[in-house]
This record gives C-alpha cells, structure tokens and sequence, in this order.
C-alpha cells in the first residue's frame, strides 16, 4: 500500500500567519451556516415520530429524511461550481434565503406530500451550506494547518449535532414539530448577516454554462433509484414491473449522465476529478458515513419510541451520547492529524471497530435497556467520527486549490447520495421485514407510534409476543443493514493510497 500519491500543486497557498488572518477572519462567517448544515439532521430527527402520528402516513416517514438529502445531493456539485466561477458568499447568501423560506413552508406543510415538497426546497439551500463552507476553508488555509483548523469545525459539529436532538426534543413536545423548522429563520437571518462580512473574493471568472442536462439526468437517477427502493417492499406481493421499470430508468439515467458529464463543457461533476484514486475512494466513504449517520438519526427515534415508549424528550437525550460522540471524534482526529501528518489510519482504525460495535449493537439490543444501547452508539460514534475529517482533508490535497469547490462538492454529493439511498435501503428492510415477520406488527405500528408500547396492552398476550418479536426482528436486520455499510468502508479506507501529508 502506498504511503503517498503525486498531488497537484498548490503554490498558491498563504503564509501560515497570512493564514491565521485570514481564518480569523472568515471562521466566525461559517460558523452559523455550518450550523444549520448539521443541526437541520438532527434536529428534525426527534420529530419524526410526531411528524408521523400527525400525518398518519407512517409508511412514508423516510420521504421527510430522504427528500432533503436528494435534494442536497443534487444541490451540492452546482454550488460547488458555481462558488468556483463567481465567488462563493454570494452562493452562500443565496443559499441561506433558499433555506429560510423553505423552512416557512416546511412548519406550514398538513401532508407528508406537501411536507416532502418544502423538504426538497430546503434541501436546495442546504445542499450549499457545507460545501460553501468547507470550501471557504480550504480558500483560506494551506493544507498542513488545514487538518488543524479541522478540529475548530468538528467543534462546530459537536455543539450543533448536540443542540439538535435535545432542541428538537423540546421543541416538538412543547410547541409541535412545526417549531422545529421555524427556528431556523432567526438563526439563518444571523448567518447572512455574518456572511455579508466575507471578504468578496472573485470567482475564476471562465465561461460558463449551466449544465441543465447533466442536472435533469442526475435527478432522474437519484428520483428513480429512491422510488424504486420503496417500491421494493411491494415485490412479495407480487407488484413487480413497476421497481423493475424504476430500476432500468435508473441504469439508463446514469449511463446518460456519465456520457454527458464527460463531453460537456462546464459539467455539473467533474469525472476526471472523481477518477482519482484517493477521490472516489473517499467519495465512497463519505457515501458509507452518510449512509450509517443519517439511518441512524433516521430510524433510532421510532425504535426509541417503539421498543422502549421514550417520549420526544426523551429520545432527544438518548441520541444525545452519539451525536456528541460522533462530534468528539472528529474534533480528536483533527488535532491529531495535525500533529502527526499521518491521516487514513485513524479512519482505518475507527471504521473497524465501528462495524464491529455495529454488527454487536444489533444482535445485542434485544437484551439492552435504552440507555445501555444510547451508550452503545455513542461509543460508536466516537469511531465514526474519525471518517470525514480525514475525508475532506484528503479531497482538498487530491483535488488541488483551483479545484476546492468542485472537490468539496464531490465529498457533499457522495455524502448526501449515499445517505439517501442506504436511509431507503434501510427503511425497505425495516418495514419489509416487519410485515413479513408479523404482519400484525405492521398493523398495529400507528398505534404503538402513537402511544408507545403500551398501546398493545389489550391484546392477548400471544399477539403482543408476535408483535414485539416482529419489532425487534425488523430492527435487528435495519441494524444489520447498516452494519454491512460500515463493512464496505472498512474496506475502502483501507485501500486509500493518500495515507499522511
């Protein structure tokens, strides 16, 4: 295994001093964006129960997760162009008023449909936020100090991804889930104000043509691919054309988007770039991360609520240890990265005890109380936040500074991608398996949703066993599901060539 690759230049860099400045200068501008990035998962994630009570649409719960992350997905490389080519705080402020005015209509939806809709709005502006951000970054910083300054930003994770569950929490229990996307108005009217005081620096200025091909074969996959992974869990049934016809629009969507990526002039992803060895691999890493992450925070609530009846509030701080923990290992990784010089190690390290505690976590929980499995997972996060620090750090060298934006764009799509896809994969195995397990599992699953495991109190004790034994299978395997994704970044951090700067 090689210990280095050939980078491209990057003479262009500050001075360490010029440096310090100049992320004095910019740090406190990113801060509140970089905050709605992350807390935006969390923070909803505790009102998922609530959202699906309200609406009574259990079965579609994943649309509110997944619709924002199809959207971020596909917003993700046109910010990272566009910030290339005509500067990025105007992107970031337009971003920020995307974001903001979805979210007005977000507390305003009545239907999943319509709430899915604002959601994928919202993802529009927040697709730009963590790109713009960690490009700004890399604008600003040359890449030894980068892994340093690394560790300020997990610090900016750790606060957001914590407020997130417990605010979310208190918020749904005492003022409805609508609360949880009014909130983010005053804190994005802050954001633009500080961004306002970014430096103004010039895009490259090159010609430019939006790639509206590329973009419509690029929806046209992900759309198809997230349809036909729901539409999967009607095949015992029997209803198979229509996640065959999906899954054949999907192949053919993507087969279009590489030939038109590859031969227009301004693609909305650059294929050379995502061709080099450390960048797909990472790519593919923090398509696992995102994966594992956002199935988690996804589906951790309704088994909180299900399994162990915990209230909004009490979900809030049972996800509480993972999401300070997934925090506490970035901010740890940082800083020994910059000591050290030495980067995929930790990763490779992290992510091979992550799937084990994982694989243990599911074959172990039925045993656990609440709290002990809380613990279980924040320990766990722990490990897995040693991935995208290492990640962005790697990109950034890989892809050089005339190409930060489009490289940080890869990391954001490849992110958001593989959270939407494995949140649907997972949520097809959960509900698939709780129907076929015990099919009055699935009927009574509004009933506990909304009432928590007491509401099978009045049924016989041999269909409360059947039911309870069907929960806990249905998320045995979803926890087995995520546990195969860690196992395939294992795999990938392993074998990645840039392993020290």
């Amino acid at each position: 295994m090689p210990e280095s690759a050939a980078l491209p230049p990057d003479d262009d860099d500050p001075s360490p001093g010029g440096a310090r400045k100049n992320f004095l200068a910019i740090f406190p501008s990113i801060v509140l964006p970089m905050f709605l990035a992350v807390v935006d998962q969390t923070i909803v994630a505790t009102a998922l129960p609530a959202i699906a009570a309200s609406t009574g649409e259990v079965d579609r719960l994943s649309w509110v997760v997944v619709s924002y992350l199809v959207a971020t997905t596909i917003a993700a490389p046109v910010y990272g162009r566009l910030g290339d080519v005509y500067g990025r705080r105007r992107l970031m402020v337009v971003a920020l008023a995307i974001f903001m005015v979805a979210s007005v209509l977000c507390a305003l939806s009545t239907s999943i449909v319509w709430l899915t809709a604002a959601r994928i709005l919202q993802g529009a502006g927040g697709g730009g936020l963590m790109t713009l951000s960690q490009a700004l970054v890399g604008e600003a910083i040359p890449p030894r100090d980068r892994a340093r300054y690394q560790g300020y930003l997990a610090t900016v994770a750790v606060s957001s991804s914590a407020f997130g569950p417990v605010a979310g929490g208190f918020l749904t229990e005492h003022f409805g889930w609508q609360s949880v996307f009014l909130v983010n108005i005053p804190v994005g009217i802050g954001a633009v104000l500080m961004t306002m005081r970014l430096p103004d620096r010039r895009g490259t200025g090159e010609a430019f043509r939006f790639d509206t091909p590329g973009l419509v074969f690029f929806a046209a996959f992900i759309a198809s691919t997230l349809i036909m992974l729901e539409e999967a869990q009607q095949l015992a049934s029997g209803a198979f054309l229509v996640p065959v016809a999906l899954g054949l629009l999907a192949v053919t969507a993507v087969i279009l988007l590489v030939r038109r990526e590859q031969r227009a002039p301004s693609p909305l992803l650059s294929i050379p770039l995502m061709k080099h060895p450390a960048i797909w691999r990472c790519d593919g890493l923090a398509a696992c991360h995102g994966a594992m992450l956002v199935s988690l925070i996804t589906f951790l609530p309704l088994y909180y609520r299900m399994v162990h009846g915990a209230s909004a509030s009490e979900t809030g701080l049972l996800l509480l240890p993972m999401t300070i923990g997934i925090g506490i290992g970035s901010l740890t990784t940082g800083r020994i990265v910059g000591r050290t010089g030495l980067t995929a190690i930790y990763p490779s390290i992290g992510l091979t005890f992550a799937a084990t505690g994982v694989l243990a976590a599911a074959l172990l929980a039925p045993r656990l109380d609440a709290t002990a499995i809380s613990w279980s997972f924040g320990l766990i996060a722990v490990f897995m936040g040693t991935v995208m620090g290492v990640v962005q750090l790697t990109v950034q060298l890989a892809a050089g500074r005339a190409q930060l934006g489009a490289g940080a764009a890869t990391v954001q799509f490849s992110r958001s991608l593989g959270a939407a896809v494995g949140t649907a994969i997972v949520g097809t195995v959960l509900f698939t398996t709780m129907t076929h397990a015990s099919p009055e599992a699935g009927e009574a699953f509004a009933g506990v949703l909304q009432q928590g495991p007491q509401a099978l109190d009045g049924l016989a004790a041999a269909q409360q066993a059947a039911i309870r034994d069907g929960l806990e299978i249905a998320f045995r395997n979803a926890f087995l599901c995520i546990a195969g994704f860690a196992c395939l970044a294992v795999g990938l951090v392993w074998t990645l060539p840039i392993r020290r700067i």
